[in-house]
């Protein structure tokens, strides 16, 4: 089996690295040369425009798209379709809305094109040493795939979910259960700071809270490393990124009646931390950055 992988972000990057260990024939291409001249260092076989990836590939095509939501998908979409034929499947892996996925199954169903909306987890490290899938689509399409998802995914990491858009749905809920998750630990650690005891190691409560406590999680790992690189997160605002899969959540909540008052109160807090930073905020974008490489307001 051979792929086409489209997208070179940190995700992408980590990914296409993550097939290759694993045997997985693939071929990368992305709008920007430098990334693809990155990666051919890493001896990854590479496509300087769209004509030349699809030449590249067998008979029947698979395109894995990770770019940035929204627009961006569908132009990659109407990019590449003058080149495929019936049968041929397209992926989407990134965190694509779940409306959005529907309707572009929809529209490529029509054109007797293949599409499976993937929603990845795991941040960088897991997109390069073993991803969390969930998968929606076609289950017939999704089996012809499944060697791939199960290359790329961490033991027991991959799972067909649903029909088309199942796969972003729940990893949009994924990640907003993550804004939660995330919250909590940034308001914890805040209350650590201003609490009576002064100059608490928090390496060393992370290190402890993430051996045997009720908390341990893969979040309070990053903290432990977070706090050794910076002990009191001194270097950087409070201000945290993101927002966008958040909104979707909350906003799907309300469209079935859900009270998803946690996971708004944590998008909320993003909000308010652009124009209000705190120590919570801190933590947060320490976190997110530490798991997905996301950027970080650093003072000055």
């Amino acid at each position: 089996m051979k792929i086409g992988f489209i997208g070179l972000g940190r995700m992408g990057f980590n990914m296409v690295l993550n097939l290759k260990d694993h045997k997985i024939g693939v071929v990368a291409y992305n709008r920007s040369p430098d990334a693809l001249r990155e990666i051919k260092k890493k001896r990854v076989e590479v496509a300087f425009s769209v004509k030349e990836l699809i030449e590249k590939l067998p008979k029947q095509k698979i395109i894995w798209i990770m770019v940035t939501a929204g627009k961006p998908v569908d132009d990659v979409i109407e990019e590449i379709l003058p080149y495929l034929n019936p049968g041929d499947i397209i992926i989407d892996g990134g965190n694509s809305f779940y409306k959005d996925s529907i309707r572009r199954y929809n529209y490529l169903k029509n054109k007797k094109i293949n599409f499976l909306d993937i929603g990845t987890s795991g941040g960088l490290s897991g997109a390069r040493n073993g991803a969390c899938l969930t998968i929606g689509g076609d289950e017939k399409i999704f089996r012809k795939i499944e060697p791939v998802c199960k290359a790329v995914s961490v033991k027991g990491g991959y799972a067909y979910v649903g029909p088309s858009g199942a796969g972003h749905f729940v990893k949009m809920v994924h990640n907003g259960i993550e804004y939660s998750l995330l919250q909590a630990c940034g308001e914890g650690f805040e209350l650590l700071m201003k609490g009576p005891y002064k100059n608490l190691d928090f390496e060393k409560i992370s290190k402890t809270w993430k051996n045997g406590s009720i908390i341990r999680s893969y979040l309070i790992e990053l903290a432990e490393t977070a706090f050794k690189k910076d002990s009191k997160l001194n270097k950087i605002e409070g201000v945290v990124g993101g927002g966008e899969t958040g909104q979707w959540t909350v906003e799907t909540a309300n469209e079935f009646n859900v009270d998803v008052g946690t996971i708004k109160l944590a998008l909320e807090e993003r909000k308010k931390s652009q124009s209000s930073p705190r120590f919570a905020g801190k933590v947060v974008a320490a976190l997110r950055n530490e798991f997905g490489g996301h950027e970080i307001l650093k003072k000055r």
